[in-house]
């Protein structure tokens, strides 16, 4: 019975921790790593968790940790990618960046705090209870995080952010 209520709680999450992840490290095989490894550690406790109020928050947070732990182990900050960054000789004020490059030059806790917050989409104080913060801490964080990324991505860009302010 523990076994099948687990194996329905991972597919249902899966996916969500996946994009979370990859939201946060920008690279799609570390966020595979890193949310089978959240799974394992939930199931390892799962017959605390599946009492829990929310199993969901409770995989946000081994999610959050894990990231956190690998990104202290990584021997150095590089990014992952796809292809080489171009290096023509375009003019910065032309460079265009997209919402991910945008994110990902914010530090981890304030990456998680935005991944949480309008990827899952999750309340303030839901999303200090993930980070370990005070509420007061994803208010001031989401807003100098959310004037980061409008910076970086031009006034163009800037309808993306438009949030209320407090």
């Amino acid at each position: 019975m523990a076994d099948e209520d687990f194996v329905e709680f991972a597919q249902a999450a899966a996916g969500r921790l996946r994009d979370a992840a990859f939201l946060m490290c920008r690279d799609w095989h570390f966020a595979q790593d890193l949310t089978q490894t959240t799974l394992a550690k939930v199931y390892a406790n799962w017959s605390r968790v599946r009492r829990a109020d929310d199993p969901h928050a409770y995989a946000r947070k081994v999610l959050l940790r894990c990231m956190i732990d690998q990104q202290r182990r990584r021997s150095s900050r590089e990014l992952a990618m796809s292809a080489p960054p171009d290096r023509g000789e375009e003019h910065p004020a032309e460079l265009r960046m997209t919402l991910l490059d945008a994110v990902a030059t914010l530090p981890l806790r304030d990456r998680a705090i935005i991944v949480l917050r309008y990827w899952d989409d999750l309340s303030v104080e839901a999303t200090a209870e993930v980070v370990g913060v005070s509420t007061a801490v994803v208010k001031s964080q989401s807003m100098r995080s959310l004037d980061r990324l409008r910076q970086l991505l031009g006034e163009t860009r800037s309808e993306l952010f438009a949030e209320e302010r407090h």
